[in-house]
């Protein structure tokens, strides 16, 4: 995955950037311009700095119901989103769905967000996700695995034409040491985490968020998928822990009973032999 000033899933090796420095000329002096200083400014790397980006990806298969057929019965739809349903475009540029290779033209390309594909098909098989970022970001590109499901888990139920089997991964993109571009651009965008600098930072001024209408074409908050998307909050995060560590409480808690039987067993065993 990539990492340092590029995009991963917290793991990775940092990377530094390599710039080739410019002959002199014995006859010219070069000067640089405004706009070069600006630019180079934008490109500063912000040291022990690090933005990210939550995002959910998986897929979501309807059933066809009376109109299946042998070789489409389901349709189904594989998606990145934002995992609070914004906007994620601020970042990813395109995201590419590499299908199996039965399908006509397996290898899709969607330039713009939602990023999210429309098929069908009566198969399952493993679909490979490559995010590709904005020039300011970072100029490597993100590789996902998602295994499309069409039919859920309890097999021997009845399967329903409204209720659609969705399998969904969240996970959280990293950028570290980002550059001071793309950092005055994000900082104040919902889809983006980003950390409060210390004192002493001079960043450029904060980005005018885009036109709200064009943010909102981008977000999946009211896509028609949206009732059925998993809510990936901290709360909900919360939660499920303290749910899992009362289980595992109670699990301890029998262990010792047992042990506590058999310790009981064992003395009187001792005790009959004794005699």
């Amino acid at each position: 995955m990539p990492q340092s000033s590029s995009a991963g899933t917290k793991h990775g090796s940092d990377e530094q950037d390599v710039s080739v420095p410019t002959p002199k000329s014995q006859r010219t002096k070069m000067v640089k311009s405004t706009d070069d200083t600006e630019k180079k400014s934008l490109n500063k790397k912000l040291k022990d700095v690090e933005i990210s980006v939550p995002i959910v990806y998986g897929s979501m298969a309807f059933w066809l119901g009376k109109k299946a057929s042998e070789y489409q019965s389901h349709r189904w739809v594989v998606y990145v989103r934002g995992a609070t349903n914004e906007d994620i475009g601020v970042v990813i540029k395109r995201a590419v769905f590499q299908l199996h290779a039965s399908f006509n033209n397996p290898i899709r390309v969607v330039e713009s967000p939602p990023f999210e594909l429309t098929e069908s098909g009566w198969g399952e098989f493993e679909i490979a996700i490559t995010l590709h970022f904005h020039s300011d970001v970072c100029d490597k590109t993100l590789l996902l695995f998602h295994h499309l499901k069409l039919y859920p888990e309890d097999e021997s139920g009845p399967m329903s034409t409204k209720k659609p089997v969705v399998v969904e991964s969240y996970d959280e993109i990293c950028f570290n040491e980002p550059s001071e571009g793309f950092f005055a651009r994000v900082q104040n965008h919902p889809a983006v985490i980003v950390p409060r600098l210390p004192a002493g930072f001079n960043l450029p001024l904060p980005v005018p968020i885009e036109d709200v209408d064009k943010r909102k074409r981008g977000d999946t908050k009211d896509n028609p998928l949206n009732q059925w998307f998993t809510n990936f909050s901290e709360a909900d995060e919360l939660l499920k822990l303290a749910a899992a560590r009362q289980q595992v409480q109670a699990h301890i808690a029998r262990l010792r009973r047992q042990l506590s039987v058999i310790d009981g067993q064992h003395q009187q065993l001792k005790t009959t032999s004794d005699l």
